[in-house]
């Protein structure tokens, strides 16, 4: 048994122990997924589907330590092989299996800040799930709120519908709360800090992501001159093409 300390601390550590499981488990579904169907044989007793750190995949049956280690895949899922359509099954592993991956990194991030935690998040959302690779669902962006034509929040500068700029410290005063419910959960594509409507935001119209105006140098003066802003990111792609 694995002790606490040479378990994934960081976020960074966390999110990579999550990829690596992740994909054994999606080659098993996909690329071996016959070798997987096979192993799966309703005759034997309950199995699960396990993805390990170094990529590997493995349908055995569920530790017998009481508590487990780790949070458990689900259990018997070669009982439903038979009985459903080869696609449909594949599917419900697939669910159960992106469920599992989320507690087993969430079991190693129990210890995190609020902040990390939301960030471990936000990087592994950025992955499509398992569910959405095995049915080759393509993963739907978020739209954009109907106030964010501007792409600026917090202490942004936000312009009246005849073009000209105007001052938001009062709209800002009065609009704290509600605009700190609404983007609470929003985090800075370069720092992973979080959103705070006494801050300047700045959103990029490629990718979508929001930045602090401090992390990528951008004020609000600057961004009233900004017709399509690029994050650095964004810019360093399309350098490249």
């Amino acid at each position: 048994m694995a002790s606490i300390s040479s378990s994934p601390r960081s976020v960074e550590e966390i999110f990579k122990d999550y990829n690596a499981r992740r994909a054994g488990i999606v080659r098993a579904l996909t690329d071996d997924v016959d070798e997987f169907y096979n192993l799966c044989d309703p005759e034997k007793e309950n199995l699960c589907l396990y993805g390990h750190p170094n990529e590997i995949w493995e349908v055995n049956l569920p530790a017998e330590e009481v508590p487990p280690e780790l949070p458990e895949p689900a259990l018997g899922i070669n009982f439903a092989r038979d009985g459903m359509n080869r696609r449909d099954w594949l599917s419900l592993v697939a669910v159960h299996s992106d469920c599992w991956l989320l507690s087993v990194s969430f079991y190693f991030g129990a210890q995190l800040n609020r902040n990390e935690r939301k960030r471990l998040f936000s990087l592994i959302n950025e992955l499509p799930t398992v569910f959405e690779v095995v049915t080759e669902r393509k993963p739907i962006k978020d739209n954009p709120s109907a106030d964010s034509g501007s792409k600026s929040r917090g202490s942004s500068i936000k312009r009246s519908s005849d073009g000209q700029a105007k001052s938001t410290s009062k709209l800002a005063d009065e609009s704290y709360e509600e605009d700190e419910e609404e983007h609470g959960e929003t985090l800075c594509g370069s720092c992973g800090g979080n959103y705070s409507a006494d801050e300047f935001w700045i959103g990029c119209d490629i990718c979508e992501k929001w930045y602090h105006g401090k992390c990528v140098k951008i004020t609000p003066v600057k961004a009233e001159s900004i017709k399509q802003y690029k994050c650095p990111s964004c810019t360093l792609k399309r350098s490249r093409q």
